[in-house]
């Protein structure tokens, strides 16, 4: 058991129960108390306590509160931990082991038992950090309270050479009294470094004995990594430029070991102010320091892989960008195993853990001779950073490292399994990009990787990139251009070819984009039927050209001029689709039997490869319907005898061939007329789109194909043009009837 200052005797019934300290949101109360007495009897059993067991429990539950609500805190600052160690310290809980037994507490137990709801990602780091400072706070508390008492020493060796002349008996007695049985090490060298004196600690310290401690200058103790540095400060010291310096550093044993120090040299004046001596007092902290650093690595790097983490990575990247020239390249490839997913769930996360490892061993050792970066940016993510030689050649070539090294199948217990990778590959100047700008970059293109197929690589193309965003702009402003009125509908005119004469015309969708200008349909109508939006698109269309259609019935009763409209497989596999187009042929007042419905091959047909229900019920509506781009889709001429079907559009291509005279045009001419021949067979009339050129018309003619469209005839135009014509091709008829 351990003393305290309470423990003579007295009633503590009382303090049994210390009153628990006020917790925020998130902290285990019970958990809280019950760690902080386990915290409390560990450090009992440390050695002295100064105060009561109750009042020693009150403080660790204080502390305990602290550090818990320090690791929930937002924005998370490992601040508390340093002032927790410090009061340690200030309560005089300095014995032995106080420290490791606190760090030790402060782990996997404080996370458990006090925030238990917090996930342990989040937990983790904070708790490590929380570990690191209080170790810090700890320590500077204590070797500011052992600085003091160096402090005093040094004084007392002063004061001591000072009264050499009146009393060097008694002035020598004393101070050696203190530089021998000093706790720390005491070193006294002169202005040139060569050591006059140590006391016993110095040189057990160091593994000398203070004989060849004597005949040794302290420039041969410095360690190589630190050693300009440190003679830098020290002739300052010497010249007088600085009275103290304080530094951690290391020193040689004399076996050839390292020892971490916490040093403080002073300078000894003559009376005239010049230097005289420096004074050394170095303390051991090579186990605090080897904490630190187990704390930095840990903090640093993955536990599963030993890998590098994002939280280095970045680090490592950031460091890149602050001091690299403008001019300087950086390279990434960024990494994700292909399926991995699908091993953890049939085969194990144990397993899956296991194939993780192989896979960032094999991805170190791939590039080790190189020596770039390998990080684990945590699942099955890894990066590769190329921070010199980053040309894009040099940054593929690690690609197709990684891809090799990852290819190789693994066994992993009893299983052989074969592996796969994508990877996004992004290079470029330091000046052009931003660590951000960067990752993002390589996320997009590791995405591309995937799509494309896996197991590969796909290096980033901007061109690509700006279309994507372009892609992603219209999709989100789709769904309000509607609303804004940003959609506009024109009209190109269908003719018989027999005389050129307008039968019809096909509403076209426009979309007026106040930044990207006129968008043709090819430009968003396949984004509309991707995310729905074509649906409701596809209504206001329809509602459009019927409304223009019925105003072209009513002033041209005898044109009979007939509405032709695109209706997309989306909008055809609407259950709605039949009540819509009934509705708006209500509401405009539009004859069924003018309006035309074109539908592709593949609308056509059901998702079992039979015909929609729903083309029965328009046609019984008395609208028309069509096959749009004949030839290229479905093509189950099976289907199409007993589908009801009144006209065909023979597809762009086709009409396109003919224009040319060599074997290709031949035989799309060929295919033409099988194609005319076989619609006229099923009682269907034949519409050729895309006529550019009089000798296209004239050949379409000749086939016996039945209308045309195209710009040889007719450029889209706006409901006004088409009034225009109608009005003219009117006007021309009484002309020669009177």
């Amino acid at each position: 058991m351990s003393t305290s200052a309470a423990g003579a005797g007295g009633d503590e019934s009382a303090d049994d129960e210390p009153p628990f300290s006020a917790a925020g949101p998130g902290v285990d109360q019970p958990g809280a108390q019950r760690y902080a007495e386990r915290w409390a009897r560990e450090v009992a059993s440390c050695g002295y306590v100064p105060t009561s067991t109750a009042e020693n429990r009150r403080q660790m539950l204080a502390h305990t509160v602290r550090l818990a609500e320090a690791v929930l805190a937002e924005p998370f600052t490992p601040q508390p931990g340093y002032e927790v160690g410090r009061a340690l310290v200030e309560a005089h809980l300095t014995g032995p082991d106080v420290l490791d037994r606190s760090v030790r507490a402060l782990g996997e137990r404080f996370r458990r038992v006090v925030l238990p709801d917090l996930p342990e990602p989040v937990a983790t780091p904070r708790i490590a950090a929380l570990q690191g400072t209080l170790s810090a706070g700890f320590a500077g508390a204590l070797r500011q309270r052992t600085l003091g008492q160096q402090e005093r020493i040094a004084q007392s060796v002063l004061e001591a050479r000072d009264r050499v002349e009146r009393a060097l008996r008694d002035s020598e007695a004393r101070f050696r009294a203190v530089f021998v049985d000093a706790a720390i090490g005491i070193g006294i060298a002169d202005i040139d470094g060569q050591i006059v004196d140590v006391n016993p600690a110095f040189a057990e310290l160091l593994g000398y004995s203070i004989a060849e401690l004597r005949e040794i200058n302290v420039a041969a103790l410095f360690h190589p990594d630190d050693a300009a540095g440190m003679w830098e400060l020290y002739q300052e010291l010497i010249e007088g430029k600085q009275d103290a310096v304080r530094v951690e550093k290391r020193y040689y044993r004399k076996d050839g070991s390292a020892v971490w120090t916490d040093l403080a040299v002073s300078l000894i004046r003559h009376d005239d102010g010049r230097p005289r001596f420096t004074v050394a007092m170095v303390e051991d902290i090579t186990e605090r320091h080897e904490l630190q650093q187990r704390l930095r690595y840990q903090a640093l790097h993955d536990p599963l892989t030993g890998l590098p983490n994002r939280t280095l990575f970045f680090d490592r990247l950031g460091e890149l960008f602050a001091t690299g020239a403008p001019d300087d390249r950086v390279g990434i490839c960024f990494l994700d195993l292909d399926g991995f997913k699908a091993v953890n769930d049939s085969l194990g996360h144990d397993l899956g853990d296991n194939l993780l490892v192989t896979v960032a061993r094999r991805l170190a050792d791939c590039v080790a001779e190189q020596g770039h970066l390998v990080a684990r940016m945590g699942g099955d993510e890894f990066v590769i950073l190329i921070d010199h030689n980053a040309g894009c050649r040099a940054v593929k070539a690690v690609a197709d490292l990684a891809l090799a090294a990852v290819a190789e199948p693994v066994q992993v217990g009893e299983h052989r399994l074969s592996v796969s990778a994508s990877i996004g590959v992004v290079s470029g100047p330091l000046a052009t990009t931003s660590v951000a700008e960067l990752m993002k970059a390589a996320d997009v293109t590791l995405y591309w990787a995937k799509a494309e197929g896996r197991s590969r690589w796909v290096s980033y193309d901007p061109a690509r990139r700006a279309r994507e965003q372009t892609r992603s702009a219209l999709i989100a402003g789709m769904s309000t251009a509607l609303q804004r009125g940003e959609f506009m509908v024109e009209y190109q005119p269908i003719v018989t070819l027999a005389d050129e004469a307008i039968c019809a015309v096909e509403a076209l969708v426009r979309w007026r984009h106040p930044e990207l200008g006129l968008l043709g349909p090819d430009g968003f109508i396949g984004l509309a039927e991707e995310t729905g939006l074509i649906v409701e698109l596809g209504r206001w269309v329809l509602t459009r050209a019927c409304e223009a259609a019925s105003r072209w019935h009513r002033e041209f009763p005898d044109a009979r001029l007939v509405i032709s409209v695109n209706l997309a497989a989306r909008q055809a596999r609407d259950p709605a689709v039949v009540g819509t187009v009934s509705d708006v042929l209500r509401q405009t007042g539009l004859p069924a039997d003018l309006l035309q419905l074109e539908l592709t091959e593949s609308a056509v047909m059901a998702t079992a490869g039979e015909p929609l229900p729903a083309l029965r019920r328009l046609a019984a509506l008395g609208v028309r319907l069509a096959i749009d781009d004949f030839g290229t889709g479905y093509s189950n001429l099976a289907y199409l005898r007993r589908l009801p079907i009144h006209n065909l559009k023979l597809a762009g291509p086709f009409v396109e061939g003919i224009r040319s005279s060599d074997r290709q045009g031949l035989v799309d001419g060929r295919i033409v007329d099988a194609l005319v021949r076989l619609a006229h067979a099923l009682g269907l009339t034949v519409t050729a789109e895309a006529v550019e050129t009089p000798g296209q018309a004239d050949q379409l003619r000749a086939l016996g194909c039945d209308a045309a469209q195209g710009r040889y005839f007719a450029a889209p135009a706006p409901e006004g043009e088409i009034t225009r014509w109608l009005t003219a091709r009117a006007e021309r008829r009484r002309d020669r009837v009177t």
